[in-house]
């Protein structure tokens, strides 16, 4: 298994959690977002679990990380690398088939996720 692409990367990005955390860093107007504002975007998700995707999606080259230190407390910033920035494409292409096949769900449909308020909540 270790030779196939698509296992490769459902390693990445397959874990729970994972692809609502790069739409959220994708959603809105912001391209940085700091923790809580990405925890109080997912309905759901613990501090625990947030952390360790980020960290795992950043180990991985989707998600930056950008520290301030010259304040206090600290403030980390998180956003999407062009790596992560690519990956919302294939994510559209989920909700896409998810419509065509699955889901009839018309507010959905006409929403672009960027601007989507209801996604997680």
């Amino acid at each position: 298994m270790d030779k196939c692409t698509i296992y490769n990367t459902l390693e990445i990005v397959g874990k729970k959690w994972s692809l609502l955390i790069l739409l959220e860093l994708y959603k809105g107007e912001n391209e940085h977002k700091r923790f809580n504002e990405i925890k109080r975007g997912l309905m759901g998700i613990t501090p625990k679990i947030l952390s360790l995707r980020l960290q795992e999606l950043e180990n991985q080259g989707l998600v930056k990380k950008d520290i301030d230190n010259s304040t206090i407390p600290i403030k980390c910033d998180y956003s999407l690398t062009e790596s992560g920035k690519d990956f919302i494409h294939i994510i559209q292409e989920i909700k896409e088939w998810g419509l065509k096949w699955k889901f009839n769900n018309t507010t959905c449909a006409a929403t672009y996720c960027k601007q989507c308020e209801s996604a997680f909540k």
